[in-house]
């Protein structure tokens, strides 16, 4: 999205190193994802945003080829270059595969490496570094393509994942819960009094042990009753104590233990469904080690 932007192809970078480093990369089995169908795409994006963004990237390109600038502002902290429309497409069609190959019962579970992320990109806009909401995608996609009843969206990113909420809020076959720093960006959220959303704002400063208790007493009852068919998780790992984006303090641990309840949970209720879709975390070697502690649980302690 430009130079100096927290959003960039590093945080990927950070992530293989990291997974190579520790062992863990070999065990893992890679998949390059093949775009989205717009048909899909537009589960849960308005056709006129789809249309909007693929116009504002082919007049990117036509100007770049002709010595114009390099970038389009879409707000004031997202920028479209010439290779975003690929990326997203790609990145939805990551969640979409990865669907697909878990309720086909060919993989356990999934997490998908993708940026730019998804979680703020609402029905008919982008906003926030990201484009298409990819975990909003999938689970209509799930829904829709595949028959599921019944799905959850677990978002545990700093910030609110207002553009999710956007397309499923009064949809009763999701049921969203999340934690997010609060008040904080997006100015607004967690306003939605649709019953199928549970959103716990918390202060800034609030650690692991705060979060954990809240995630006890109020995410679990509302998933076991819930009993969803398949889980999709927004991992957001700007919440880490050492991340700029954010004022609040997990640490590895803190991830671990919400992955391990989440996916308990599955086990109990979705035959261990999970699809895990990348948003935030911009301190770079913060996101590794959190990404590498999230992926050890989805992958059973592989590499101890």
């Amino acid at each position: 999205m430009g130079p100096g932007h927290p959003e960039r192809p590093e945080r990927l970078d950070a992530i293989e190193e990291r997974l190579l480093r520790s062992g863990l990369g070999q065990l893992l089995q890679r998949r390059e994802a093949a775009p989205a169908a717009l048909a899909d795409i537009e589960l849960a994006h308005d056709s006129r945003h789809v249309k909007a963004l693929h116009r504002l990237s082919e007049t990117l390109r036509l100007g770049i080829s002709r010595g114009g600038p390099s970038y389009a502002q879409v707000d004031p902290d997202t920028a479209l270059n010439a290779s975003t429309w690929d990326a997203v497409l790609c990145g939805a069609g990551a969640a979409l595969a990865a669907t697909d190959a878990v309720i086909a019962g060919d993989l356990h579970n999934a997490f998908c490496a993708v940026r730019p992320p998804g979680h703020h990109a609402c029905h008919d806009r982008a906003m926030g570094f990201c484009f298409f909401n990819n975990v909003a995608i999938a689970a209509k996609y799930a829904l829709e393509r595949h028959g599921l009843q019944r799905v959850a969206i677990v978002d545990f990113d700093v910030h609110h994942g207002n553009g999710t909420e956007d397309i499923v809020a009064g949809d009763e076959r999701i049921l969203m819960v999340g934690f997010f720093q609060h008040p904080f960006y997006p100015e607004g959220g967690c306003r939605s009094s649709a019953p199928n959303l549970l959103n716990l704002p918390v202060p800034a400063y609030t650690g692991g042990a705060a979060v954990r208790e809240l995630i006890e007493r109020a995410w679990l009852p509302r998933l076991e009753s819930f009993a969803p068919q398949m889980i999709f998780i927004s991992a957001g790992f700007d919440a880490h104590r050492e991340d700029d984006l954010g004022q609040l303090g997990l640490v590895e641990q803190d991830y671990t233990w919400i992955t391990q309840t989440i996916k308990d949970l599955a086990q109990r209720h979705a035959a261990g469904r999970i699809v895990s879709c990348l948003e935030g975390g911009y301190n770079l070697s913060a996101l590794a080690r959190s990404v590498e502690a999230h992926i050890r649980v989805l992958a059973d302690g592989a590499g101890r």
